[in-house]
């Protein structure tokens, strides 16, 4: 069954995310019933959506509450550290993603392997071309060591 959210245009999406709040340090095992509860005198709530681990199934701990109207919004921001079954919640407005755009300083990784002077390096077992995986450190005093390198795949 298809959600009505991807039927939305862009701009109802942006009012829709206008008038929802996003939840942080939400319990693993809340229901979307105890969190419509505990924001109920905050206004009429349209839909609260959980958000889960898709490889496992298991809550990320943080929800999205969206309201009818702007005014709760606003009501919802005042319950900003107050207790959702023993924890402290953090409130904030929601903001909306756009692509491509990020709000980290984080340099994109690359997942390819690991290249010294050019030259792809053996995984280990097998000895390949250059240093067969190793790269060679100077000593202080002379003399080389072999220090093993990292491989993550």
């Amino acid at each position: 069954m298809e959600s009505a959210t991807y039927n939305l245009s862009e701009q109802e999406k942006a009012e829709a995310d206008a008038r929802s709040v996003y939840v942080g340090n939400v319990d693993y095992a809340a229901t979307a019933e105890e969190l419509e509860t505990h924001f109920h005198g905050c206004g009429s709530i349209n839909r609260v959506t959980i958000l889960c681990n898709k490889f496992d199934g298991h809550p990320k701990g943080f929800a999205y509450i969206e309201f009818a109207d702007m005014d709760s919004v606003n009501t919802a921001m005042a319950m900003d550290d107050s207790l959702f079954r023993g924890r402290q919640i953090k409130v904030n407005p929601k903001r909306t993603n756009k692509p491509g755009i990020s709000t980290t300083n984080r340099p994109v990784a690359s997942r390819g392997r690991a290249m010294f002077r050019g030259r792809p390096m053996s995984r280990g077992g097998a000895q390949s071309s250059f240093y067969g995986g190793y790269r060679p450190t100077r000593r202080p005093r002379g003399g080389y060591s072999r220090r093993a390198m990292y491989y993550p795949y």
